[in-house]
């Protein structure tokens, strides 16, 4: 899901991996210091389309540049969408300031507790309370259970428990050379992802109903139905089974893709930005289409259903610098000292959550 550019002659590139180079993050290379020293390279946002502007000029003017409309919908916010690609829908500042910083915490806290899964499972297994650790700089330690010569039972040499504990307690705590131990920081910053719902096997690309889940809280599926709503068929209520949350860090992305596990296409996506600024690509049916470019910002909302659903599609980059991250909403309102380690995570961050029906 996350890459980094691998290929380095163009004329291998598709017009997808061409754009997603152009906007990717990049230091200057003449630089020998460390990344945190290193300038991004300049980057050219012109031909990035901003919905942000483009609802300003409309709640001004009326005004909608060629290629975008806006739908009639009883809708309590504009819902614009690309003349050119059907089934696509952008619904701009669609969640509140407290809605943003309601969802940003619900998705550290409680989002990657078990039995939702996460990327960290295939390592450590199910991982308890990992923002609280995190928060508390803890270490999450893993102690090999090694048999004794008096242990007439015999303990399986593979067996090994995680445990949390305080980094300073650690060499008392655990039994020496047979403990390896991983700062509950470091996991969080490593949390690429977590399923809500319906468990996702990404071997398989599909489904798992006989992992253990809980349903997508009450409270994301009633937000999800009502965001949905343009995007349905008359009569038709969208069904949250599912969602995907994926955690962005400086440098990451999220390379041209579809989102093709669904049996049913022609119900939407519903996708939430919450953090930092983004830049999100919407291609064609074929990496050789050229996509086009646009900003996501924190509480901003697309849908993609029908045709959409078939487009190629990725996050290239996201922006943590000051100048462009355009947090400074959330600073205000998480700058209670109750909500600073909050503020510390989403600074550098983007959290997407995608909300899906199967069926």
């Amino acid at each position: 899901m996350y890459r980094s550019e691998s290929v380095n002659d163009d004329s291998e590139r598709t017009a997808f991996r061409k754009t997603e180079k152009k906007y990717k993050l990049y230091y200057d290379s003449n630089s020998k210091s460390s990344k945190k020293k290193k300038q991004p390279r300049p980057v050219d946002l012109s031909e990035v389309i901003d919905f942000r502007s483009i609802l300003e000029s409309f709640d001004r003017n009326g005004d909608l540049p060629a290629g975008v409309s806006k739908i009639e919908y009883p809708f309590d916010r504009p819902v614009f969408c690309l003349d050119d690609c059907p089934g696509f829908y952008f619904i701009p500042a669609a969640l509140s300031i407290e809605e943003q910083c309601r969802w940003i915490k619900e998705s550290l806290v409680s989002f990657p507790q078990p039995p939702n899964r996460t990327n960290h499972n295939v390592i450590y297994g199910a991982i308890h309370d990992l923002f609280n650790a995190a928060k508390n700089r803890q270490v999450l330690v893993k102690e090999e259970m090694v048999p004794s010569e008096d242990d007439s039972v015999g303990v399986d040499a593979n067996f090994h428990s995680h445990t949390w504990a305080c980094s300073e307690e650690l060499d008392s705590s655990v039994n020496g050379d047979n403990c390896k131990s991983v700062s509950a920081s470091v996991l969080l910053r490593k949390l690429r992802w977590s399923t809500l719902g319906l468990q996702f096997d990404w071997s398989k690309r599909s489904y798992n109903v006989s992992l253990p889940h809980n349903k997508i809280p009450n409270a994301l599926c009633q937000l999800a139905k009502k965001m949905a709503a343009p995007a349905m068929a008359v009569g038709e209520e969208f069904q949250p089974e599912a969602a995907i949350v994926n955690y962005f860090g400086s440098g990451d992305m999220l390379g041209g893709h579809l989102d093709d596990m669904e049996a049913d296409w022609s119900k939407p996506i519903v996708s939430m930005s919450l953090g930092c600024k983004a830049i999100f690509l919407l291609g064609g049916k074929s990496r050789n289409d050229e996509p086009l470019a646009m900003f996501l910002r924190s509480g901003d909302i697309v849908l993609m259903s029908g045709e959409a659903r078939e487009r190629f599609h990725g996050v290239p980059r996201i922006f943590t610098d000051i100048e462009h991250a355009e947090i400074g909403s959330l600073e205000k309102h998480l700058s209670d000292e109750d909500d600073i380690c909050y503020l510390d995570y989403i600074k550098n961050s983007r959290i997407n959550i995608n909300i899906r029906q199967d069926k």
